[in-house]
């Protein structure tokens, strides 16, 4: 028999946290936007070798039930016209959401789940589908970027991987359905340029830009309303977004920049973004639907 085909939905993982409702909040215009439904999921953790406990059972459905349906309530509370599926499934949290994630067009999740309360680091949950799920991962942070009117930046950073068209593409596309600007980062270091020498990191920071621009015609072309710049940075990418954090609402980055996503969010280094209420997508080419 032919297998059964699941439409794709934008999934949310849902725990019981606010950071996990502010995930599902921020993804309604995701789903709204492809016209696919929102589907909140909720993985209770299976029993172990002995027997079950019914009693066990019964409270951890009945707090999987909660956690779902006021994920749920708030959603409804907007009055957004988006389609809401709920689902508890027995699983690991990971291996569920990674399950859910083959047939996602995106999956949300919080910056840290229930269970951790260091706001300064990054779930296990995150940081496993960063490299594991099968779509683009967003991991939503703050309070304030899930209105949908937030004025902050949407900003893309650019290389020469084979991610970058779709890591622009997507820049795009998120800066259009937010009406938010969009900050397009190339960077370039050299050890041969003295940073005291201002003629040459400027000459550089132009060649840079010229570079960007020509990737940024055709979308400025396709949206002449676009507010699309390119940003020529001689030195650190990171050092940037922690300088510009404010005014940021959203970083999309290529899966093979994502690697060091604990040092784009954590505590690490001077250029973390741990203070602040940048989200982050996560975009692999090849994990496209």
């Amino acid at each position: 028999m032919p297998e059964s085909f699941t439409p794709p939905s934008i999934v949310v993982g849902i725990d019981g946290s606010r950071g996990a409702v502010r995930a599902a909040l921020w993804a309604i215009d995701e789903a709204i936007s492809r016209d696919i439904p929102l589907r909140l999921v909720y993985a209770i953790h299976p029993p172990g070798p002995d027997p079950a406990n019914p009693q066990e059972e019964a409270r951890l459905l009945a707090g999987a039930e909660f956690a779902v349906r006021s994920a749920a309530d708030a959603v409804e509370a907007t009055g957004r016209q988006v389609k809401l599926e709920v689902e508890i499934l027995q699983g690991l949290p990971i291996a569920t959401l990674v399950d859910a994630s083959r047939v996602a067009a995106m999956i949300c999740v919080g910056e840290v789940g229930l269970k951790h309360f260091d706001a300064d680091r990054i779930g296990s949950t995150a940081t496993a589908l960063v490299t594991a799920a099968h779509c683009p991962v967003t991991i939503v942070r703050g309070e304030d970027r899930i209105a949908g009117h937030d004025p902050g930046w949407i900003v893309v950073e650019l290389d020469e991987s084979p991610d970058s068209a779709a890591v622009l593409q997507f820049g795009v596309a998120e800066a259009r359905l937010r009406g938010a600007p969009l900050r397009v980062l190339g960077s370039w270091q050299s050890r041969y340029t003295d940073v005291h020498d201002s003629h040459a990191v400027s000459d550089g920071n132009r060649m840079v830009r010229a570079q960007l621009d020509r990737r940024l015609s055709h979308w400025k072309n396709q949206y002449p309303d676009l507010d699309a710049r390119p940003v020529a940075i001689h030195g650190s990418v990171l050092n940037y977004l922690a300088k510009h954090a404010g005014s940021i609402q959203l970083v999309v980055v290529g899966a093979r920049n994502a690697r060091g996503i604990e040092e784009l969010l954590g505590p690490t280094g001077s250029a973390a973004l741990h203070n602040t209420d940048c989200s982050v997508l996560v975009v692999d080419r090849q994990r496209l639907l």
